[in-house]
């Protein structure tokens, strides 16, 4: 069922103040107001409310709520700045389960201003990410994991072949995954220079690497070297250019599909079965009918794959088992580090690239809708994931360290950036899915190989820390 009151008033603004409490570390004060905004929303009366201590909820808050009659839901929301122009992102559940996919329907959905929040049923089933997690840290087999993965994919790329359609530019700009991408590079009204989560986050900041602090100035108009390989972008380069081509009306033409459009893997329930897992999306807040093609599946690849293994998500654990050394000389940020896409992440991206790219730029190719600049597209919208869903900066509001930071930013030239010269990960990537190439993709492992380069050896007191770490 949906419930929505459209005489909510917009100042009454639960969910920001929720989000508040916790980032100042006031977690009982956090879930009083939830247990206010589940009881005013859904007419429930609320016995307890336990907010998840949680690593993927960069932008979102969930838990569980129980009501005094015994019932049990896990409760989901996120909550954007400007929100009031997000009424009704949530009611896009029912889209999903029509055009086919596995969807977990909510049983209450509030989508009023500042009351967005979603109860779900309460379920034993544990989230993709986790079981993925507890692989890269030693604990599970990543075979099924990879079958489950491959299952979804499979079943999402044969999902957009199916709804892809032409859309007209005011359907198109309507939807809400525009958030996610553009509107966190601009502020509204002035659309054609920094603004949002960009300049806030990075604009006339301050950027502490190891060995190197640089102010914005010095830092935005630097290429990057990155263990050996020389990037061709500076990142007010890949920021400008990022502005410009997600811009919704840049998308039209491209065609759409019908999609989750933030189907990260901590927005997953894996189902346990007798034939393994069985993947579910859930929290569909970006979901929509007429998703550009272009920009569906980009989330879920950056933060399924190149997010991991830690670096995004565990930042403090990251900086124990990764070592990044950053060197600014003249126009150049050189970064040498040993963090590299995980086993179980090389499969991720072979599985993606093969099951749902490949096929999805086919077909738009075949239609007559693939723009000559669709790799720069891509490229621009992978490179935003990184730098806006949260402040890649040391000491900048998030858990990032020195080292973790220079990986982060690293990570995110590489997504917007091509070598000057060879190749890397990324890009023999898009290679493999390149319509205009007829050959078949790489394995993962080969890929892996030879993408990413070696990292020159470490200092003898990282050398051991790192050691002590990893076991």
């Amino acid at each position: 069922m949906t419930d929505h009151d459209p005489t909510d008033n917009a100042a009454d603004n639960l969910t920001a103040e929720a989000r508040r409490l916790t980032r100042a570390g006031r977690w009982r004060d956090a879930e009083r107001v939830i247990g206010r905004l589940i009881a005013g929303s859904f007419g429930l009366a609320v016995a307890a409310i336990e907010i998840n201590r949680d690593r993927y909820s960069l932008n979102s808050l969930n838990g569980f709520a129980t009501t005094t009659d015994g019932r049990a839901f896990f409760f989901k929301f996120h909550q954007e700045e400007g929100e009031a122009d997000t009424v009704g992102e949530y009611y896009r559940a029912e889209v999903l389960r029509d055009a086919g996919f596995p969807v977990d329907l909510p049983l209450h959905a509030s989508g009023a201003v500042g009351r967005q929040i979603l109860l779900y049923r309460r379920r034993g089933d544990p989230r993709f990410a986790d079981l993925c997690r507890a692989v890269e840290l030693g604990d599970g087999d990543a075979a099924p994991l990879v079958e489950a993965q491959r299952a979804l994919d499979r079943l999402i790329g044969e999902r957009y072949l199916a709804t892809l359609h032409a859309t007209d530019a005011a359907q198109l700009e309507a939807e809400s995954i525009h958030r996610l991408f553009h509107a966190r590079l601009v502020d509204p009204g002035h659309e054609h220079e920094p603004g949002g989560r960009l300049r806030r986050f990075y604009v006339d900041q301050v950027f502490r690497f190891p060995d190197a602090t640089l102010p914005w100035r010095d830092l935005a108009d630097r290429r990057w070297r990155i263990n050996g390989t020389a990037y061709r972008h500076t990142l007010r380069q890949l920021f400008d250019e990022s502005r410009e081509r997600l811009r919704p009306a840049q998308l039209a033409g491209h065609g759409a599909v019908v999609a989750h459009g933030d189907a990260h893997n901590a927005n997953v329930w894996a189902e346990r079965g007798d034939g393994g897992h069985r993947l579910v999306f859930f929290d569909p807040a970006f979901a929509g009918l007429h998703i550009p093609a272009l920009l569906a599946e980009v989330k879920a690849t950056f933060h399924n794959i190149f997010a991991h293994p830690l670096w995004l998500y565990d930042a403090p654990l990251a900086d124990q088992r990764f070592h990044a050394e950053v060197t600014a000389t003249d126009d150049i940020i050189d970064v040498r580090t040993d963090w590299q896409l995980s086993p179980l992440r090389s499969e991720f991206l072979a599985c993606k690239a093969a099951l749902v790219w490949q096929p999805l730029l086919a077909a738009l190719q075949a239609r007559g809708w693939l723009p000559a600049d669709w790799r720069r597209i891509v490229r621009c919208a992978l490179f935003c994931c990184p730098t806006l869903v949260m402040d890649l900066r040391a000491g900048g509001g998030a858990d990032h360290t020195p080292v973790t930071s220079a990986i982060g930013f690293a990570v995110a030239v590489m997504m917007g950036s091509e070598p000057k010269d060879g190749s890397d990960t990324l890009s023999a990537a898009l290679d493999s899915i390149e319509p205009a190439v007829s050959r078949p993709p790489r394995s993962a492992a080969g890929r892996a190989r030879s993408g990413t380069p070696r990292p020159r050896p470490r200092s003898g007191r990282n050398r051991r820390r790192s050691s002590a770490a990893t076991g």
